[in-house]
């Protein structure tokens, strides 16, 4: 069992940066691919980003690529989401997902466990 808690969220003005934390509580971090999922207002969930036990390697939607970063840090159990020259589409609450292995499917299905969610909203 894992317990996921994100924090970092928060409203900002569309060109800001934001780094979303991810704390893990329970059976070992490391064992666990990490990903960040978004879900907007009136939207479907969708996969955001991804990193492998290690962290060495690490999947983005493609869109995001270039404005986003994954990364962990294994000895602090946390996972984090660097997220650079937002956009008010960028706009979601966005959820912290643990699993077996990275996945990129936007249904989340192979995540097992998932965080409540942080809430960042994004003004023009």
């Amino acid at each position: 069992q894992v317990t996921l808690v994100e924090s970092g969220g928060g409203l900002v003005q569309a060109g800001d940066s934001l780094r979303l934390s991810c704390a893990a509580s329970g059976r070992a971090f490391s064992t666990y691919a990490m990903g960040w999922f978004r879900q907007g207002p009136g939207k479907e969930r969708e996969f955001v980003a991804a990193i492998t036990r290690s962290g060495t390697s690490t999947y983005y939607k493609d869109f995001l690529k270039g404005r986003f970063a994954i990364s962990r840090d294994n000895a602090k159990n946390t996972v984090y989401l660097q997220m650079n020259s937002l956009k008010p589409e960028d706009t979601a609450v966005y959820y912290c997902t643990a699993g077996g292995a990275p996945s990129t499917e936007d249904s989340g299905r192979r995540y097992n466990y998932w965080g409540q969610g942080t809430q960042v909203t994004v003004s023009s």
